[in-house]
Order: C-alpha cells, then sequence, then structure tokens
C-alpha cells in the first residue's frame, strides 16, 4: 500500500504576466505523478527580495497529497520550471517566469546539498506564510512551528491580495 504525503508548494513569477504564469503553474500541478492538488490559496502581489530591482511578484501555495519522496516531487517541481520556460540556470534572487518551492513534505525534516525541509526561508517571509495559512494555519512546520504563528511573526508590509 503506498503512502500519501501532505506536502506544500510555493509559487511565484514575477516576468512575463506573472498573474498567468502562477495560474498556469498551479493547473499544471495536477499532472504531478502520483500527486494530487488539494488546496490553493489565493494570490497575492509582493515586493521582490535581494538587491536585483525587478518588478513585484505574483505568489501562491498548493497544498498536495502525494506519494512522492521529497527528491522526486522536487525533481518533478523543477522539471515543470523548465516546461514553463525557466532557464535551469538563472540569477539567484532575480526576477523568474516562474519559481516552484518545496515548502514542506510530512513530518520530514533535512538539510542537504539538495533539499532543506521545511524550507528555510518560509519563518522570514510573508508572501509564503501569509498564504500558507490561508490554507493550512494549523500546519506545526517540524522545528519550526504552527504556521499561524509564524504568520503573526511578520509583518503584510509590501504583500496584498489579488
Amino acid at each position: 500500500m503506498e503512502i500519501w504525503h501532505p506536502a506544500y508548494i510555493g509559487m511565484g513569477s514575477n516576468l512575463s504576466d506573472p498573474r498567468a504564469q502562477v495560474l498556469e503553474a498551479r493547473a499544471r500541478l495536477t499532472g504531478l505523478p502520483l500527486t494530487r492538488v488539494v488546496l490553493t490559496s489565493p494570490l497575492y502581489r509582493s515586493r521582490p527580495l535581494g538587491p536585483v530591482a525587478q518588478p513585484d511578484f505574483v505568489n501562491a501555495v498548493a497544498g498536495v497529497l502525494t506519494q512522492l519522496e521529497p527528491a522526486a516531487l522536487l525533481a518533478a517541481l523543477k522539471a515543470l520550471e523548465v516546461a514553463l520556460g525557466r532557464p535551469p540556470r538563472h540569477e539567484r534572487w532575480g526576477p523568474r517566469t516562474i519559481d516552484l518551492d518545496l515548502l514542506a513534505h510530512g513530518r520530514e525534516r533535512r538539510s542537504d546539498a539538495a533539499l532543506t525541509l521545511p524550507h528555510p526561508g518560509i519563518v522570514a517571509r510573508n508572501f509564503v506564510l501569509y498564504p500558507l495559512a490561508d490554507i493550512a494555519p494549523d500546519l506545526d512546520l517540524p522545528g519550526l512551528g504552527r504556521v499561524a504563528e509564524l504568520k503573526g511573526r511578520v509583518t503584510p508590509e509590501g504583500l496584498s491580495l489579488l
């Protein structure tokens, strides 16, 4: 019997009609193998992070159930990014057509060169915590805490619902 694991995927874009990019990525998540999309957050507009001048982002989070192990799910997300037009090599903190991040996978905790779970940026990123709280406020992120409590520690500055 295969085990279904809850997982959460962050989506973001700030190029080539970002809203349409995120909606297309969200729609294509339904085609991932052994994975079912269960919940999706509203779309948010957010200011970009980092030193590179660039347009605002559109962000959302999807909650899925998957039989894929974390590394396989991450590989499927990276393949989907490429299929949606993201070049394999890109500027860190730079603009992008699509960015898909594996935020959490069940109770998995890991930190290696390929993957850190839960995603290390969650606690400081309102553009992840606000949409994640919309669909999973009681989610306990291993080693980090409950999503609703984490959301309460960041301001909504620079963030707006679309």
